[in-house]
């Protein structure tokens, strides 16, 4: 009985440790990689309600998306789901619609129509 508490007791350090290293480690990608700085309010705006909520994103600020890179996004989607105030969202159908977004942005910019 005793090795199980101790099972248990590792069981959730490893966790707890494991959510600490994964917000110290988006933490310091946002930071090394200056990631808040380099979209404009109106477009982090719309690119949260895209993957938060229901909403569609711009071109404009698809441009203003790839400017940040996919690991700023990745992060700072990452990072926001450690917030309690999100602790309700279903971490997996998030990260699912971030990528369809960076995907759906993709299709965007790489479109003939708008470059031409």
């Amino acid at each position: 009985m005793a090795g199980l508490n101790v099972y248990s007791v590792l069981v959730v350090l490893f966790l707890t440790c494991g959510v600490v290293m994964a917000t110290k480690e988006n933490d310091q990608i946002i930071k090394e990689n200056n990631c808040e700085s380099k979209m404009g309010l109106p477009c982090v705006l719309e690119a949260f309600t895209s993957i938060f909520n229901t909403g569609s994103i711009s071109n404009k600020c698809c441009g203003e998306l790839f400017a940040l890179e996919k690991v700023c996004h990745s992060a700072l989607v990452k990072r926001t789901l450690e917030n309690p105030v999100f602790k309700d969202l279903n971490p997996a159908t998030i990260i699912a619609k971030s990528i369809q977004t960076w995907n759906n942005c993709l299709v965007l910019i790489d479109s003939p129509s708008l470059s031409a």
